[in-house]
């Protein structure tokens, strides 16, 4: 069963639409933010701390089991319209288990 990582770059919002995207896709039943990559990253002792010109887009990890490699291109595929659409970017690591 393929496992696909996906990172993303854009809101919780952006991610949210992802994550329903995602399991909307007939044979996907574990979708999962695994990881926000950019919790923590603003240091509290730094004089820039909170300024809105320093915060960027959030990053997050999505884990998503797809039951065979066709639905695994159908993953890729739709999640790519999606982000080209919300102007988000998007990028997959596969690993087979």
């Amino acid at each position: 069963m393929p496992t696909l990582r996906l990172r993303l770059t854009g809101s919780e919002d952006d991610t949210r639409a992802v994550i329903n995207l995602l399991q909307s896709i007939e044979g996907i039943e574990h979708v999962e933010e695994v990881a926000d990559m950019m919790g923590g990253m603003d240091d509290a002792d730094s004089s820039s701390a909170g300024l809105s010109d320093v915060e960027g887009p959030e990053g997050h990890e999505l884990e998503i089991l797809a039951p065979n490699a066709s639905t695994a291109r159908k993953v890729r595929d739709a999640v790519e319209a999606l982000t080209v659409d919300l102007d988000v970017i998007a990028e997959f690591e596969e690993e087979e288990d």
